[in-house]
């Protein structure tokens, strides 16, 4: 039998026709509250006590489990604070006749105590015993900050759309309403959906929001909508037998192959559905994909907002997306596998070669969606499967050839780059290759990174006017990883820098971004940090203050 750890409460299920949809696939709302009931569960083996769901992270769905297969879901507490505990999760499906496992999702919750009476709770600390539950128990920290400065965050994001709206609501091929996809569906609280503190059970909410979610976004997609991951929400208040539940969903925004569907629940006694006014007792996010007969991912046509509620609740989509895309670190924490090449200086041309060709096609993918514009300088993303990329574009006043002379130095990042603290180079390759050793400061208190990178230059052809500089690890026997270093990775990355005239030009940055380095843009991307921001600028003022021949003014 499995060995579990302390505390950690298992549920498995076998997949009734019952529990599926249209597609013969496990219900996603089923398996929220079989996720909601096992965290509970985890939640009071921990206090002693009753205790009820206060809010969800991000769940994403990686997997699909389907009628005849087998869930598992395993819950724990990984860190207690004053009342509140923070619930890991994990979800895996077994297939019956192989016995191949495959991950579904693993999810964090935060669930309060209820104290009896009057009495205060103060819950036990968690101890950790395993490495991983150390990691655990020191992120659970960094993820209720998150949660914290959510609300405060998201206000901070809508307030930075709203500068760029123009960008992202008046391109011609936004030809799509929201209007048809609007859904409403009510729910009478009977005694099987109560939990046993005698509220309406969490999950089975949830359950019902996914049901009304995955209504809306057929009407756009026009077929069965897969449900890819529900974003962070907390319940606002609770609501008992005898209450009628009133489920508004609407679409808010695309981003390419998926869509974001918005729920608000209301709460209504007898009283308060005779006179018409209702409780707000929870919102929610939800996220879908769709297939084709051929499996592919559907591309979602663009929202077109018309009304000031649908600018309002298209310019939330980008917000929350950006949060989501911050909160990716600190909420999987997900082991990387090194793809970095050893370095064979017998064959350095063709690696060389495929060091440029590998940036030029990060640069030429298609489906970058702009998250941020200030001034001179935009961040856009994109996102594909589990791969995130970055692209930051500076308009600088300065001409090309100057711009790519500093910006191909690597040795002179460290002077406006906050994220390098040194640059040697430690191999001149050729003329316009070589390899560089890279130290990097310390970020979310772990020790400090360090690189080694082959940085490739070329110059534009004729009839071109596009420099490029493409970076990538590269693994060198003579500079092994060191104890005072974490060993990180570059899996391609650079700068494209276009002329616009002879004294201006657009500074491009790309960078596919690994699990090592992206800390330093999490933040960011989350929106409770400006660091991409604030060294594009540095970036910008470090070659905009140099003299015609590359050199430094210091005045």
């Amino acid at each position: 039998m499995e060995q579990r750890a302390p505390g950690e409460v298992h549920m498995s299920q076998a997949i009734q026709p019952a529990h599926a949809n249209a597609r013969g696939e496990l219900s996603a709302g089923q398996l929220l509250k079989w996720i909601d009931a096992t965290a509970c569960l985890a939640a009071e083996k921990h206090a002693g006590v009753s205790c009820v769901t206060a809010s969800v992270d991000d769940i994403q769905f990686e997997e699909t489990a389907r009628v005849g297969q087998v869930i598992t879901i395993k819950a724990k507490v990984t860190r207690a604070f004053s009342t509140s505990m923070e619930i890991s999760i994990k979800v895996i499906v077994q297939d019956m006749l192989t016995g191949i496992e495959k991950l579904v999702s693993v999810a964090f919750s935060t669930f309060v105590a209820k104290p009896v009476g009057k009495e205060k709770i103060h819950l036990k600390p968690v101890t950790p015993l395993t490495e991983q539950d150390h990691v655990e128990h020191k992120l659970a920290s960094e993820r209720r900050k998150v949660r914290l400065q959510h609300e405060d965050t998201f206000k901070n994001l809508m307030e930075e759309s709203s500068k760029f709206e123009d960008l992202i609501c008046d391109e011609e091929d936004r030809t799509v309403s929201t209007r048809g996809t609007s859904v409403q569906s009510i729910e009478l609280v009977l005694p099987p959906h109560a939990n046993h503190h005698g509220n309406t059970f969490g999950g089975q909410i949830m359950a019902w929001m996914e049901t009304v979610a995955t209504i809306s976004a057929s009407r756009l997609c026009r077929v069965h909508p897969l449900l890819k991951s529900v974003d962070m929400f907390k319940f606002r208040g609770p609501s008992t037998v005898g209450d009628r539940l009133v489920f508004n969903a609407i679409v808010n925004n695309t981003f390419q192959t998926c869509v974001e569907v918005g729920v608000r629940v209301e709460a209504f006694d007898c009283q308060e559905w005779s006179e018409g006014r209702g409780r707000h007792i929870n919102s929610a996010f939800l996220i879908y994909n769709a297939v084709d007969d051929k499996e592919e991912l559907v591309t979602f046509p663009k929202i077109k907002p018309i009304s000031k509620d649908d600018f309002r609740r298209y310019r939330g989509a980008i917000a929350r997306k950006r949060i989501r895309l911050g909160r990716k670190y600190i909420i999987s924490h997900k082991e990387e596998v090194p793809l970095c090449v050893h370095w064979d200086i017998s064959n350095q041309v063709s690696l060389s070669d495929g060091n440029v060709e590998a940036f030029k096609k990060l640069v030429a993918k298609s489906g970058w969606e702009i998250t941020s514009a200030v001034e001179k300088i935009k961040i856009y993303t994109l996102e594909e499967h589990d791969i995130l990329s970055v692209w930051v574009e500076k308009h600088v006043e300065k001409p090309a050839h100057l711009a790519y002379h500093l910006l191909s130095d690597f040795t002179k990042r460290p002077l406006w780059d906050p994220h390098y603290v040194s640059c040697e180079v430690i191999d001149w390759v050729s003329e316009d290759d070589q390899i560089c050793y890279i130290t990097c400061p310390i970020a979310n208190g772990d020790k400090p990174k360090d690189l080694v990178v082959l940085v490739s230059r070329r110059r534009p052809l004729k009839d071109s006017n596009t420099y490029m500089v493409a970076v990538k690890s590269v693994i060198l026997p003579s500079v092994p990883p060191s104890p005072q270093y974490i060993r990180s990775e570059i899996i391609c990355a650079g700068f494209l820098i276009h002329a616009i005239d002879s004294g201006s030009c657009t500074v491009s940055y790309f960078n596919q971004i690994s699990a090592s380095i992206l800390p330093y843009f999490a933040g960011n991307l989350g929106g409770w940090s400006k660091s991409i921001e604030e060294t594009a600028g540095s970036c910008i003022q470090f070659i905009e203050n140099a003299t015609d021949d590359g050199s430094m003014n210091i005045f």
